[in-house]
């Protein structure tokens, strides 16, 4: 179970999932509510660095690697679930795959989330 993480949630990601997630106990920022909403990719990624947060979102433009290297980053989460799914489902199986997986998972990694299924990219 991940424990040191601060979770900064991207606009792409509905708000009920920070709301979750604090209850779950980890600690949430969300760049609708601290002056990010609709900033470049860049900026997010920086204020993410900054604030040694992991980066949450469901913006394929946070998986490549070549803009956003493995490795050089305290994480990036991109959730990858059908429109169709149900916000409540959707913070459901983000928790479960959260539980599953451990700080080294991580820090530094890119990680897909999909339904029933975690890829892991390492450096």
């Amino acid at each position: 179970m991940i424990k040191m993480a601060i979770f900064l949630i991207d606009e792409d990601i509905p708000r009920s999932t920070a709301k979750e997630l604090i209850k779950a106990g980890y600690q949430v920022l969300d760049v609708r509510d601290i002056g990010l909403r609709g900033q470049t990719d860049d900026e997010i990624f920086a204020y993410a660095q900054k604030h040694k947060a992991v980066l949450l979102s469901a913006d394929l433009g946070f998986a490549n690697t070549v803009r956003f290297p493995v490795g050089s980053h305290n994480g990036i989460i991109i959730l990858r679930f059908p429109n169709e799914i149900s916000t409540k489902v959707l913070n459901q199986q983000l928790l479960k795959s959260l539980s599953e997986l451990k700080d080294e998972d991580i820090y530094g990694n890119l990680v897909i989330i999909e339904p029933g299924k975690i890829r892991i990219y390492h450096p």
